[in-house]
Formats: C-alpha cells, sequence, structure tokens
C-alpha cells in the first residue's frame, strides 16, 4: 500500500499550493525578481528545494552526499537565473525530483520503514526512515512552496494560469 496522502500532498493536494502550478508558467524574470523585503526570488526558492530533494533523493541511495558547512551552499548565489535556459532546466528538475519522491513513496511499508543513513549529525536527532525523510521533504517543499505562492502574489502574477486559490 502507497503513501497517498504524501503523494497527493506533493503534488498541493488538500491545503497544499500546487507546486508545478506555482512554477511552470512563470518567465525566467518574473522568476529572478525580489519583492520588498523578502530575501528571496522564485529561482532561489525552486533552486534550493531542487538542492535539498536531490541531496535526500541521494541519501535514500546510499549516496552519502556531503552536508553542506553552510546552510548558503543550498541556494543560488544570484536572484535571477542567467536566461530562461537556466530556468527551464530548473522547473524541469523540479519536476523530476517530485516524481522520483512519489515513485518512493508508492514504495511498500517493508521498504518505507527501511532506515536512512544519517549523513549529518542534525539526522542523528530525527526519525530516520525512508518515509519519515520523505515526510521531512514534503513539509520542506511545502514550507518553500507558500513561500513562492507569497512572492506571486506580492508581484501581482496570482494564481498561476493552471489555478490556485485566491481567497
Amino acid at each position: 500500500m502507497s503513501e497517498q496522502v504524501l503523494i497527493e500532498l506533493l503534488y498541493g493536494k488538500g491545503a497544499h499550493a500546487n507546486p508545478l502550478a506555482c512554477i511552470e508558467d512563470v518567465s525566467s524574470e518574473l522568476a529572478g525578481r525580489l519583492a520588498g523585503q523578502l530575501p528571496h526570488s522564485i529561482f532561489q526558492l525552486t533552486s534550493h528545494m531542487n538542492y535539498w530533494m536531490d541531496y535526500e533523493l541521494r541519501r535514500i541511495r546510499g549516496e552519502r552526499p556531503a552536508y553542506p558547512a553552510h546552510a548558503s551552499e543550498s541556494w543560488p548565489e544570484h536572484a535571477a537565473p542567467a536566461a530562461e535556459s537556466e530556468w527551464r532546466p530548473a522547473v524541469a528538475r523540479f519536476r523530476q525530483l517530485l516524481a522520483g519522491l512519489a515513485a518512493l513513496a508508492e514504495s511498500s511499508p517493508e521498504i518505507l520503514a527501511r532506515p536512512v543513513e544519517a549523513t549529518h549529525a542534525t539526522h542523528e536527532k530525527h526519525a530516520s526512515s525512508l518515509l519519515a525523510v520523505l515526510w521531512q521533504t514534503l513539509v520542506h517543499n511545502s514550507y518553500h512552496v507558500g513561500q513562492i505562492a507569497m512572492l506571486r502574489r506580492a508581484l501581482g502574477a496570482w494564481p498561476p494560469s493552471a489555478g490556485g486559490d485566491t481567497w
């Protein structure tokens, strides 16, 4: 039996905004804009989520990726992508990484209960089953997708063309 709720939330069902809808119709120009005192752009938030989804998928596969020495290593330095040719691959990578997480959520209960090796001291403080890592990643994404929705609203680009709550 799969983790259907996890899969639904990964793709924005229920109270979560659809993460793909929040970025797929965004131009590279909009992706690089900052709003007011908000510290990150849509490009930076998407790249940051990509970094951590990739990190966790690699950890799940047993690759032991190096944990960043500083949080800044998981964020792009510049607010804006260099061009559409940098933004579109970031969106495609986001879609691919989400699909990878969703595929793992389809695993059997025995596989979902499998421990994932810690690669940093902070991992020792939390549950480390495959299912726990998937939920942690989902919650991390949800937090940042909410920031993207707020940025889009602040920049006058809400709702996405695929739809989204407007109240």
